[in-house]
């Protein structure tokens, strides 16, 4: 593969990991590749990022959050 034909990967500094089983369901956020908190709604992957100080303006860019096993909306199996 040459230069030219790399896809583009945005590097995301919060990762929103595929859902987890539990009571309820949960999804692991990640920032920076370490573990700092555990989401069960789009609004808590906020509050863990902001109590991180990384403030998230827009869950559907790529460059903000990558999610990981399903988008913003998939919160269960």
């Amino acid at each position: 593969m040459t230069e030219g034909t790399m896809p583009y990967i945005p590097s995301a500094r919060v990762t929103v990991l595929g859902v987890q089983d539990g009571d309820p369901p949960f999804r692991i956020v990640e920032i920076d590749g370490e573990v700092v908190g555990f989401a069960k709604s789009m609004t808590d992957v906020i509050l863990i990022a902001a109590d991180a100080g990384v403030t998230i303006r827009d869950l559907d860019d790529p460059e903000s959050v990558r999610w990981v096993g399903g988008g913003k909306f998939r919160w269960r199996h």
